[in-house]
């Protein structure tokens, strides 16, 4: 462990071969893996549970206490998953009695001054471009890409390799395999050249496109689209997936689009 001009309290627990730079501070009830470098300047909080092999850049703030009138002191977390990097003034918050903790999946990618509230769950291979913003409570699922100065609406959830443009205020919940943007947030297509990326086939994106076009392109209500969905389309899991996704959202859909005639 290297960290000249560093200060680390005694209780964190540090592997043996992670990297502290200068003016770095680490607090009590830290646990850090092994492999990782921690930049200068950067501030680990009490709560902090960082995997292995991550990279935290100069000026991050990680756990610090949820700006929530709610919060009592509870003893929460903020935990970030192996193979993470965390670019130039992250803020991540730990959580409240609501989670317990923040959570970032494995291989992602948090780009410079973008802010992780309380209780908020990041699944793996995600990428928040600079200057992302998600309030409280908000869940994200894999392969998740927010482009620059997205905004999230507390309690929103974005579904599997979603891709949301950027400056977009998210109000509403955003489906998986789908692109969003406009204001007010809408369906623009699916995200066919992620999903080709990891490995989805040409069959497979047709029958993604064939259910987006049914819930957004077609005029139908949700409720609509989905029973049509149901009875029409064969049972797959990315099938099945959008229809529970459609059937369990809290704050409602993001809007579809109208072809004009």
């Amino acid at each position: 462990m290297n960290q000249p001009l560093a200060y680390v309290h005694p209780g964190a627990k540090i592997a043996k071969n992670v990297v502290i730079e200068p003016f770095t501070t680490i607090t009590n009830n830290v646990i850090i893996g092994e492999g990782t470098w921690i930049g200068s300047n950067v501030t680990i909080m009490e709560g902090a549970r960082i995997g292995k092999n991550c990279n935290i850049f100069p000026g991050s703030v990680i756990s610090a206490v949820p700006q929530d009138m709610k919060f009592n002191g509870e003893d929460t977390t903020a935990e970030i998953g192996n193979n993470t990097t965390i670019r130039e003034s992250v803020t991540i918050n730990r959580g409240t009695k609501d989670k317990m903790r923040t959570k970032i999946g494995k291989n992602c990618l948090i780009m410079a001054y973008s802010h992780i509230a309380h209780d908020c769950v990041v699944g793996n291979n995600c990428i928040f471009s600079n200057n992302s913003t998600l309030a409280g409570h908000i869940s994200i699922g894999n392969h998740v890409i927010l482009a620059g100065f997205v905004a999230v609406h507390q309690f929103c959830t974005i579904g599997d390799h979603a891709f949301v443009a950027g400056g977009s205020l998210v109000r509403k919940d955003v489906p998986p395999y789908v692109k969003a943007a406009r204001e007010p947030l809408s369906y623009v297509g699916i995200n066919s050249v992620g999903l080709r990326r990891r490995g989805f086939s040409s069959e497979k994106i047709t029958e993604i496109q064939t259910i987006f076009r049914l819930l957004f392109q077609k005029k139908y209500n949700n409720t609509q689209a989905t029973e049509i969905i149901e009875a029409e389309m064969t049972a797959t899991p990315e099938r099945d997936e959008i229809l529970n996704f459609i059937q369990n959202s809290q704050r409602g859909i993001m809007k579809g689009y109208f072809q004009k005639n």
